[in-house]
């Protein structure tokens, strides 16, 4: 089944009262994106499931998961007065401080590497808007495990990114026969390894990643970091 339909049926049975561990064994996939897929669905355990875990643990996890969803939302609603308007210099600062966790710091080499579409996205929107790069300035290679269909992969990276699939280069697959059956499905769309390109302007190849590289020196020194 291809990671749609997967979802689609985890909702499915979500609905119909089955427990993670349930829909888990059912679809083979990890509880970790179970978890990330229907933390908002409405859930009411079924016969089946009161019966396999018993109906007093199936309340106590379900006042645990409505206290979370409480919480959840009071903290957003804070956050969202501690954030205020947020402005362009704002777009700058974030996206130094998430090159500085995932961005390529040698070989004068501009590049980010990443499996969660929000960073992607987010760099994407620095380098643009920030940075002013066009289309013609971005290499995309996917990198993915052999149980991902390369089609998908690469739709669901052009729809992320907003590039068109010209920018993608032949996709990377890892074909080791190792791989641990229980990681099915972390990884469906694979990890993106984004590269900028000058394309001519020298201010856009070996430069931007010296000019990258100050700003990330600059803000360590001011944050007292040595």
């Amino acid at each position: 089944m291809t990671r749609e339909i997967l979802h689609r049926k985890a909702i499915e049975l979500r609905k119909a009262g089955y427990s993670y561990s349930a829909i888990s064994g059912q679809l083979n996939i990890a509880k970790s994106t179970l978890s990330d897929w229907l933390s908002n669905v409405p859930y009411k355990p079924n016969k089946e499931t009161l019966n396999r875990i018993g109906k007093a643990r199936t309340m106590a996890i379900e006042a645990q998961r409505s206290k979370k969803i409480k919480s959840v939302e009071k903290a957003r609603i804070l956050a969202a007065k501690d954030i205020g308007k947020f402005s362009k210099r704002d777009l700058f600062m974030l996206g130094i401080g998430i090159y500085i966790g995932e961005g390529a710091k040698t070989n004068d080499i501009v590049r980010i590497v990443n499996s969660d579409p929000k960073i992607i996205s987010t760099l994407v929107t620095w380098f643009r808007k920030i940075l002013n790069l066009q289309n013609n300035n971005f290499s995309i290679r996917i990198h993915l495990y052999p149980d991902s269909n390369k089609e998908e992969a690469i739709k669901y990276w052009s729809n992320i990114t907003k590039l068109p699939k010209t920018s993608f280069l032949k996709t990377w697959v890892d074909n080791r026969t190792n791989k641990k059956r229980k990681n099915y499905g972390k990884l469906p769309y694979g990890t993106l390894h984004i590269t900028v390109k000058g394309c001519g302007d020298p201010k856009l190849s070996r430069f931007l990643s010296r000019r990258i590289l100050s700003w990330i020196d600059i803000v360590h020194r001011n944050a007292g970091i040595v």
